[in-house]
């Protein structure tokens, strides 16, 4: 039995999930009585690391599967929540973590707004999204793979810099700074990932059809149980790893594109 948890296993593969870990978590540190929410916790590949950055966290998120999935790996601290409502009093906290959340909710103006309910004047916003605009082609490829929004999850394709900008300052918050990642061959490799374990890694009576119990589809394990049964294409997987890493170098020549994901640091100013 492998001594690391599977999801920790899952993140040391995943060419994106790394340097959005690597962005999420930079510079983060919270003082021990800062109180922050990591809002869409998923599996808690993320949740496990913010965690190290200080604080005192509350995972959040839809789907009672995600949750107990990461409870699993990072222990209590996490509570089932409804797109736009947070059952947390005003001001709660003092940071809130949105990372691949927003993109999942119908009324996103709705969730910045409580967001901005629970935190404290001045407190500070963590977004990640896709990041959608005129030259990221992968988003129209992504259809011809038939990787269709549902079985991401997802109400929307994602957000160009400048809307979502405008959205959270719509929400009364100023951003403080922003960061693309994930160019063309990293985002190509994820891309061709979610579309073979999609339509070969499930079982059959899933494989035409997005999962309807989970907010953020089904396009990599949910469950320890999933990746057990997946292990042997997992190992056939880091085998290539290596060669797969080597070929995303070739994203540090794109230097003139825009990465397919955006993160942004926002701060409540009203």
């Amino acid at each position: 039995m492998d001594a690391k948890p599977w999801q920790l296993q899952v993140i040391d593969k995943s060419l994106k999930k790394k340097e959005k870990l690597r962005y999420l978590t930079s510079g983060l540190r919270l003082g021990p009585d800062e109180r922050a929410l990591d809002l869409g916790c998923a599996q808690g590949m993320l949740s496990y690391f913010l965690r190290r950055c200080g604080g005192r966290w509350v995972g959040a998120d839809q789907d009672l599967t995600n949750l107990r999935t990461t409870q699993a790996l990072v222990g209590p601290g996490l509570v089932r929540v409804e797109p736009v409502r947070l059952p947390f009093r005003g001001g709660a906290f003092d940071l809130v973590a949105l990372p691949d959340y927003l993109e999942h909710v119908e009324d996103d103006a709705g969730l910045l707004s409580e967001i901005r309910r629970v935190l404290k004047p001045g407190g500070r916003l963590i977004v990640v999204v896709p990041q959608t605009g005129r030259f990221h082609i992968l988003q129209r490829l992504k259809p011809a793979l038939g990787m269709r929004l549902e079985f991401y999850g997802h109400k929307r394709e994602g957000y160009s810099l400048e809307g979502l900008t405008a959205r959270l300052a719509e929400a009364g918050f100023a951003p403080a700074g922003h960061k693309s990642y994930a160019k063309f061959f990293s985002e190509f490799f994820e891309l061709v990932l979610n579309a073979l374990y999609t339509k070969l890694m499930k079982p059959p009576a899933q494989a035409s059809a997005p999962s309807e119990s989970l907010r953020d589809g089904h396009i990599r394990p949910t469950t320890a149980a999933e990746f057990g049964e997946r292990r042997g294409a997992f190992k056939l997987y880091s085998v290539v790893y290596p060669f797969v890493w080597l070929a995303s170098q070739l994203d540090r020549l794109l230097f003139f594109l825009k990465g397919n994901s955006l993160i942004i640091w926002a701060k409540l100013v009203r």
